[in-house]
């Protein structure tokens, strides 16, 4: 991977959240035709494989909270799915301070194993300080929370790399440490990969520095293009060659019209829980508030930004088929890797996304110089048909 802007021959990739968490990803009492059990999880899952989606990101919750009741715990969930589809790559967001490397590490490069390579992590570094403290865990001040996940991440790599790993940090420590079997050998990929999100300056060094993968809260052109060469000029700096890529959040609404379209947003918004998402933005507005020049996450987000919990609205993923389709290929442009999606009717919409607005944007890549060769085929290979 490199630093250098995203080349028109290479495709763009698609994730959706998964909803393993109860309530949706709006914070709405509009109808969400969604579930966080397993069997509709597993049937999404094949359809978003079919449908031409890469990833799937597993949410992690451990406690119930703004609209969130119940909680299906990531990395098993994770496998579950991987188990249960043949190319799509599941990501497991998991909290440092809980997790100790060594022990995710080991869960890592088994599921990675039975998977075929499928498996990778969102290192998270945390927003819910009453998650921790309800259990029994120090909650430590923003910056040390991202030190605390540099080391995390240097850690898992050093494990899964090296045959004897070591690392003397100020919160993990590796002496000659030896972990086998290491994860599925996949050419060009020297370990699972690591996803890193946040939007601040802490955040945004991890990311430069460390991870394969960053994520960001959805953003408009101006926020991703300054987030895009702030992540190069710190890789640059750090001497990097091979990332971090870039993925960017959005709540996609694709009807028949615009107003059709922004009609929903509307509901969407009317029928906010107000007390939950209120609570909610008391929780993670604190978190861009606590850093130094106010970069974090929910930092200048309005009460209807939360509605989606992480920013889905600002990316205006939101309109006709070929108008949310040629916005994603602007943001290509723009440096923009990967699209990590959130739906209101998963089931249905993740379908029907596959068959609306991807060959549009796999038609407006091939436009801006695309090899038709390079554009994947979603059903090349896949014999698990979809559950009823």
């Amino acid at each position: 991977m490199s630093t250098a802007p995203l080349s028109t021959t290479d495709p763009l990739r698609f994730a959706y959240w998964v909803p393993n968490v109860s309530g949706g990803l709006v914070i709405s009492k509009i109808e969400q035709r969604t579930s966080h059990e397993y069997d509709y999880n597993k049937r999404l899952a094949v359809i978003a494989e079919r449908a031409g989606f890469d990833y799937a990101l597993s949410q992690v919750r451990y406690t119930a909270s703004y609209g969130a009741e119940k909680q299906q715990e990531s990395t098993s969930f994770s496998l579950a799915l991987g188990l249960a589809t043949e190319r799509l790559k599941i990501i497991a967001a998991v909290h440092p301070g809980l997790w100790q490397p060594a022990v995710l590490a080991k869960l890592v490069a088994t599921a990675d194993t039975i998977t075929n390579g499928r498996f990778a992590v969102n290192v998270v570094s945390g927003w819910f300080k009453d998650e921790f403290t309800a259990i029994g865990e120090p909650w430590l001040e923003h910056d040390e929370r991202y030190r605390r996940s540099a080391e995390f991440i240097r850690a898992l790599r050093e494990i899964w790399t090296k045959d004897q790993a070591n690392l003397a940090g100020d919160f993990y420590r590796l002496r000659d440490y030896s972990q086998q079997p290491k994860p599925h050998a996949v050419e060009g990929r020297p370990h699972p990969e690591i996803f890193q999100g946040g939007n601040s300056t802490a955040a945004r060094q991890n990311g430069g520095r460390y991870a394969d993968w960053y994520f960001s809260n959805g953003k408009d052109f101006d926020g991703v293009s300054e987030q895009v060469a702030d992540l190069r000029r710190i890789a640059a700096e750090a001497g990097r060659t091979d990332g971090p890529r870039f993925g960017l959040n959005g709540f996609v609404i694709v009807r028949d019209s615009e107003k059709e379209a922004k009609d929903t947003l509307r509901e969407i918004v009317e029928k906010a829980d107000r007390p939950a998402v209120d609570g909610f933005g008391g929780a993670v507005t604190q978190a861009g508030a606590s850093t130094g020049d106010r970069t974090g996450m929910w930092a200048d987000s309005s009460f209807e930004d939360l509605v989606q919990y992480n920013d889905g609205f600002k990316t205006q993923l939101i309109g006709t088929a070929e108008q949310v389709a040629e916005r994603i290929v602007a943001y290509k442009k723009l440096g923009v890797n990967l699209n990590l999606l959130a739906f209101l009717h998963f089931q249905e919409e993740v379908e029907s996304f596959g068959k609306d607005v991807l060959p549009i944007v796999r038609e407006l890549e091939v436009e801006a110089g695309l090899d038709p060769a390079a554009v994947p085929d979603p059903l090349e290979g896949l014999t698990v048909p979809v559950p009823a």
